[in-house]
């Protein structure tokens, strides 16, 4: 299946700098420890794996101490970071047989390449031996240093945004042209159909376009199936054909698509109405829409309307397709609600 679409947990940042020096001669540091720590439990939790050994999959992230921070000196970021990670596995091989072993990372630092870290892979205690061991050493090391060198790509994308503070002519020489090519973008976008306002991510303070829509299909189920399906886990995972975390209930966050979607249940009406923050990975940190379903029981069908706000308004056309094509078409085909041809 395509990749559609981290969690951008919330994080929390002090800032110093000297802000009279119009010139970018100044210091400025943040603390991204609670961000890290929010963002490394979001890209080890649901980590799979799979051989002819059986599967593995990342269950638990029980130690995440450390900390991190950026630094802007003279406008050059200089990066801090030191981990020790602790994590769960659990396996079932071909034949059923179950296990559980433990992931250790004790030194991911800025100071050691990815290629150096050290990755333990362990069954816990009175486990039998199993070749789902192997299967992890292997493949699991690979992608779990896999997720770990994107955490870095992440620290040093989406968190340092905004860290270089604007020169006399409001920008500085290396974001200027990258301005101007987002200003082209945003001005160049259109939506049709639908109604633009104003929403600012929560570290650069900057305004973006964004639009609201919404959607309408029916279902040969009750509203009651049909509620369940958004909010159970195995379900989830049965018509997105992909690992995914979904915790349905009032706050419980879900994460599903190889984490290129996730957010929070906000407001729950059983057989009714789902309210959650929702986002891809890739939007603007900490942007999140509002997304709104309603269930409308009619006799032999379901009616279902969904609302989406605060879209960024370059993603709407993608948003509107990737509702439709991993949501509503997966949903019929995976449950027989009512297949379309195609």
């Amino acid at each position: 299946m395509a990749k559609w679409g981290e969690g951008d947990p919330r994080w929390i940042v002090e800032e110093r700098a000297d802000a009279t020096n119009v010139n970018n001669w100044h210091w400025t540091e943040r603390d991204a420890t609670t961000w890290s720590s929010d963002k490394l439990k979001w890209l080890l939790l649901g980590l799979s794996v799979e051989g002819g050994e059986g599967r593995c999959e990342v269950t638990e992230v029980s130690k995440v101490e450390g900390e991190a921070s950026i630094n802007n000196r003279k406008g050059k970021l200089i990066f801090f970071y030191e981990w020790s990670l602790k994590a769960t596995w659990t396996g079932e091989t071909k034949a059923g047989v179950k296990t559980t072993g433990t992931i250790d990372v004790p030194n991911l630092s800025d100071e050691n390449d990815m290629e150096d870290l050290d990755i333990s892979i362990s069954l816990n205690k009175d486990e039998p031996e199993t070749p789902l061991t192997d299967l992890m050493k292997k493949l699991g090391v690979e992608k779990i240093r896999e997720v770990l060198g994107s955490y870095v790509g992440f620290l040093k994308t989406e968190f340092t945004q905004g860290m270089i503070l604007p020169t006399a002519n409001g920008l500085t020489g290396s974001s200027q042209s990258r301005a101007t090519l987002d200003k082209t973008r945003i001005s160049s976008s259109s939506s049709t159909s639908s109604s633009t306002s104003s929403s600012a991510p929560v570290n650069t303070g900057v305004k973006i376009p964004t639009c609201k829509f919404s959607m309408r299909e029916k279902f040969l189920t009750s509203p009651a199936d049909l509620y369940r399906v958004f909010l159970n886990q195995e379900m989830t995972q049965a018509f997105t054909r992909a690992p995914a975390t979904v915790n349905g209930e009032k706050g419980g966050k879900f994460r599903l698509l190889e984490g290129n979607v996730f957010g929070e249940f906000t407001e729950l009406v059983p057989d009714k109405k789902i309210v959650m923050k929702w986002r891809y990975k890739n939007w603007p940190c900490e942007h999140y829409s509002t997304i709104s379903m309603s269930f409308w029981d009619r006799s032999s069908e379901t009616e279902l309307k969904v609302e989406c706000c605060d879209v960024p308004e370059e993603e709407e056309e993608r948003t509107r397709e990737g509702w439709r094509r991993y949501y509503f078409e997966a949903i019929r085909q995976t449950f027989g609600y009512g297949a379309r041809l195609y």
